[in-house]
């Protein structure tokens, strides 16, 4: 992760973008002017910070879906859970599912796991629309390659 780019994935695991599904790895940094407020001396990553991890995940299997010409912004997250803590130094397994898609929405339900257990999960809506401009493109472009997008 690099929290001050608020690029919170480090790599596609696994993604099958015709069957909407994709695992991304994060591994939280051991250091960051974030823990220095959250908390002091009891470093947590925080919980909004998970739910931007679970977005991302699902917006790049939705990015990749949609053939790298529409990109999928953060509309909504409902029925979000923080069932464990997340410190320093933890490594993540991060799922999205895709379960709806259309009139340029699409929605995904996505889980956090640590050491195999379930530590967030939410349901996450996202707008789909083209980029707004070539120049976006051609970074998220240059950008999802470093991740292992298949045909990016």
């Amino acid at each position: 992760m690099r929290l001050e780019y608020f690029q919170l994935v480090d790599g596609i695991e696994t993604m099958d973008a015709e069957k909407g599904t994709i695992v991304c790895r994060a591994t939280v940094p051991t250091e960051s002017t974030i823990f220095e407020g959250h908390f002091p001396g009891h470093p947590l990553m925080p919980g909004v910070l998970l739910l931007e991890c679970m977005a991302q995940t699902g917006g790049h299997m939705i990015l990749a879906r949609n053939g790298y010409e529409k990109m999928a912004f953060l509309a909504q997250a409902d029925r979000a859970k923080f069932r464990g803590f997340v410190v320093p130094g933890d490594s993540l397994e991060v799922h999205s599912e895709l379960t709806h898609e259309g009139s340029g929405y699409a929605v995904c339900k996505a889980r956090i796991l640590k050491d195999g257990k379930a530590v967030a999960d939410a349901e996450i809506r996202y707008r789909v629309v083209p980029f707004p401009s070539p120049e976006l493109r051609d970074k998220m472009l240059a950008f999802v390659r470093t991740m292992g997008h298949p045909q990016a």
